[in-house]
């Protein structure tokens, strides 16, 4: 099932269960899966689709970091909320212990001697962990690593 469409059968779900929360989410996720299709002039393949609830994951996580540091407990209840329902969406994500293990495998792999290799291991290990890893944790890994050599 497409994700357009298990967006659609879970808006219609929220409904029926008049869950306001969730359906002002998918609503949402399913307005940003539509807005990217028109863009891109095609249907979305999975690849793209992870990016677009990649996208919506991380601008909710920023606005969570804000919203702490301004003391709005009430929003970020609600932020939370919604990440939990963008999360279903998404493709389980990798933990720091496998990131790590993914890092190490491509530092071997590329041959990186010194964080001037930095860019090559970050350019290797992307594709490996796309929709599956933040990207401020794989930076993060990378240059441990490679700080350690």
């Amino acid at each position: 099932m497409s994700l357009l469409k298990q967006l659609q059968t879970d808006m219609i779900t929220a409904m029926k269960n008049r869950d306001k929360d969730t359906l002002a989410v998918v609503r949402m996720l399913k307005a940003s899966v539509q807005n990217a299709q028109i863009e891109a002039g095609h249907d979305l393949s999975a690849d793209e689709e992870v990016a677009v609830m990649s996208r919506e994951y991380k601008q909710r996580k920023e606005s969570l970091e804000e919203f702490k540091k301004a003391g709005r407990q009430d929003l970020v209840d609600k932020t939370n909320t919604e990440m939990k329902v963008v999360e279903k969406y998404m493709p389980k994500q990798l933990s720091a212990d496998d990131v790590k293990k993914i890092v190490s495998e491509t530092v071997q792999q590329v041959g990186a001697a010194s964080m001037k290799d930095f860019g090559k291991v970050m350019g290797a290990v992307m594709p490996k962990v796309k929709g599956q890893a933040d990207g401020k944790l794989v930076n993060q890994t990378v240059k441990e690593t490679l700080s350690n050599l």
